[in-house]
């Protein structure tokens, strides 16, 4: 995917402090319980208002034994070309979600 740029680490924590207090604000403002789509387009639109270059529901690619697939796999968000979002909204948070997050961040 070219798209994403190659940045420094400070230049990633910088961006990501962004997506957190925008992601932060806009679920203090509309609240639990909203589809994803919507907390897609408000987040958008708060990371613009800072000054951030935001691309929604940017497509890629899946490549299989040399043949490019359009199999519709999308990015939710991706910000400054080298930070990508993916954006899931639930009504409840259950244990295995938890432990899904917490090895994804390890």
């Amino acid at each position: 995917m070219e798209k994403v740029k190659a940045v420094s680490l400070g230049e990633i924590n910088k961006v990501t402090g962004q997506v957190v207090d925008s992601a932060m604000k806009v679920h203090s403002l509309l609240g639990p319980g909203l589809l994803e789509s919507v907390y897609e387009h408000c987040l958008a639109h708060e990371l613009s208002l800072r000054g951030l270059k935001v691309e929604r529901q940017v497509p890629v690619p899946v490549v299989y034994k040399d043949t490019q697939l359009e199999i519709g796999f999308r990015i939710d968000l991706l910000v400054e070309d080298c930070l990508i979002l993916e954006l899931k909204a639930v009504e409840e948070v259950r244990l295995f979600t938890k432990l899904k997050f917490i090895a994804t961040c390890e």
